[in-house]
């Protein structure tokens, strides 16, 4: 008991020089166990943001093992086009050395529909430059079954990987997927004595609690050959190797700990983290608040009573289901991981743009993916958003996780820099809403219908910008609430709390004018000042406009 406590404080005490202490990096937040060192001490992955690197693409004539193939890029292999695409959003390109030329049309703005191949280094170094610039600490890169036809082109990646990581000062470590691999118990220890250990000696390999880090993807799923007693083994060997082992598991994976032939408790246990893969359980943010509540907070509390480090998985969203909303699905994501007290966030995915949940470089609207597509850029809800933005975003959730900025549900990374898409809302202040007509939108001191009528704002056309919470913004007059009334009615300002009906998403426009949406998902419009207020329009245009003064 005296060496646990003494632990403890080592670890209390390295947080508090490094003034990044955050609930959910303290001591209390883990049973303090046999091995506490390696779950509280600081390391490359306890405390940061991990992203999944597939680095999977190859291009004919790229020089690569599969230099035949256009490999993850269409599907079948063969040259890419409208007929023939395996992506649903579109990489920009515009910094690569090397690009490929497709049979997609031409690109909106007229420049040919070119991709990249993650066998040129250049392409490799683009992205772990990325990664340096947005403060992206750990790559997790992907590796499957390298027995078949993938080995020889996955260790080329891997030795790319390396080389990227030491340059821009990244960490790095494999993530093994078992998906299919039916002989994983015996070859993925081959695999590692062989080849992957090798890797650890290099300074860019993320290490925790001075342990190289190894994580494996596809443990405790129910629907598969692996039994229980194998993964266990399989753990256990890395551990005994002197490995940090990292589990990725099924969402729902709490459900295999009871007794039954598929009990993973054992597995669980077994492992120094926990990741948990999201990709399919949610698509919206009340999804996401009820994973916080049902599925996250439980997790939590198993991984604590059990010493076991929580990184639960944080997605942008599939930009082909239109999951995204500018940033706001993501980032309600990281506030809720965050605040459940996860000790590390992973990141799916890096350059995931075949099922289109990818935070690198994307094309911004139609004049960067090819014509006649239907693949979406970044704008595809309305609201303009430049190719790094979820680089950007991902950036501030890693300094939310830190604690280098406060908890917050509302996003604080604008979708365009200095100006366009959706700032981060005036909380707190007072202001005068104009609308096009160039008068002011009044609460009618909650009397009756609002208007945009008033020329000269006073006390009825002074509102306060109120955190309604799930990144919404309330707007408050004279004590009481706007409601949209969920657009079957003409706005009011007579609520005395707020509901769904007085929730507004807080947009800024890119010619800096703002618009607000109602959570039926239109617009409110101020009908030119000759009709009452109502938030009934599909898309922000001039009526649908305000200046904030």
């Amino acid at each position: 008991m005296k060496k646990q406590l003494f632990i403890a404080l080592l670890f209390l005490t390295a947080c508090s020089k490094q003034s990044l202490v955050q609930p959910s990096l303290t001591a209390g937040n883990l049973a303090i166990s046999n091995n506490a060192l390696s779950l509280l001490t600081t390391g490359d992955v306890v405390g940061k943001v991990t992203v999944g690197y597939q680095g999977w693409f190859s291009c004919a004539n790229d020089g690569s093992p599969f230099s035949t193939f256009w490999w993850h890029w269409s599907k079948d292999n063969g040259l890419p086009g409208n007929n023939n695409t395996a992506n649903k959003s579109w990489p920009d390109v515009r910094e690569y050395t090397n690009t490929y030329q497709t049979a997609y049309a031409n690109l909106g703005n007229g420049s040919p529909a070119k991709l990249f191949s993650s066998w040129d280094q250049q392409t490799v170094d683009t992205h772990f430059r990325w990664m340096q610039e947005n403060n992206i600490d750990v790559a997790a890169l992907q590796r499957f079954n390298p027995n078949g036809s993938e080995g020889p082109i996955r260790d080329g990646i891997t030795a790319k990987v390396k080389t990227a990581a030491e340059a821009h000062g990244r960490k790095f470590y494999i993530m093994y997927d078992i998906s299919g691999w039916d002989n994983f118990q015996t070859e993925i220890k081959t695999d590692w004595t062989s080849k992957m250990s090798a890797y650890i000696t290099s300074s860019a390999y993320a290490r925790q609690g001075g342990k190289p880090v190894v994580c494996i993807w596809g443990l405790g799923f129910p629907d598969r050959t692996m039994t229980a007693a194998a993964e266990v083994d399989v753990i256990n060997w890395f551990k005994s190797h002197g490995c940090y082992v990292i589990g990725g598991v099924p969402h729902e994976w709490r459900d295999y700990t009871v007794a039954g032939p598929k009990n993973f408790d054992a597995v669980f246990k077994a492992l120094n983290m926990i990741s948990p893969w999201m990709i399919g359980a949610i698509g919206t943010i009340q999804e996401s608040d009820s994973y916080y509540t049902n599925v996250n907070t439980p997790d939590m509390a198993y991984c604590k009573a059990n010493g076991i480090a929580y990184q639960p998985c944080v997605e942008p969203g599939d930009l082909s289901a239109r999951q995204r909303v500018h940033g706001d699905f993501m980032w309600r994501q990281f506030y809720n991981m965050i605040r459940v007290g996860a000790q590390g966030i992973y990141i799916s995915m890096f350059d995931e743009y075949g099922e289109g949940n990818q935070i690198a470089k994307a094309g911004e609207d139609a004049s960067m993916v090819p014509a006649g597509s239907g693949i979406l850029g970044l704008d595809e809800d309305g609201i303009h958003c430049s190719s790094d933005y979820y680089l950007r975003l991902t950036k501030d959730g890693g300094n939310m996780l830190k604690g280098l900025i406060p908890l917050t549900s509302l996003r604080p990374t604008e979708p365009v820099i200095g100006g366009g898409g959706a700032h981060l809302p005036p909380i707190g202040q007072s202001l005068h809403i104009k609308g096009y007509n160039q008068l002011y939108v009044s609460g009618e001191n909650g009397n009756g219908a609002m208007y945009c009528n008033t020329a000269r704002a006073d006390i009825w056309e002074t509102f306060t910008v109120v955190d309604a919470g799930n990144g919404k913004v309330a707007l408050q007059s004279m004590g009481k609430y706007v409601s949209s009334e969920n657009g079957v009615a003409a706005l009011t300002c007579n609520r005395a709390s707020v509901g769904p009906w007085e929730q507004f998403d807080y947009i800024t426009n890119s010619d800096g004018s703002v618009s607000l949406r109602g959570n039926n998902g239109k617009f409110v419009t101020q009908e030119d000042g000759t009709k009452p207020m109502i938030c009934d329009r599909s898309t922000a245009s001039i009526w649908e406009k305000f200046t904030i003064e």
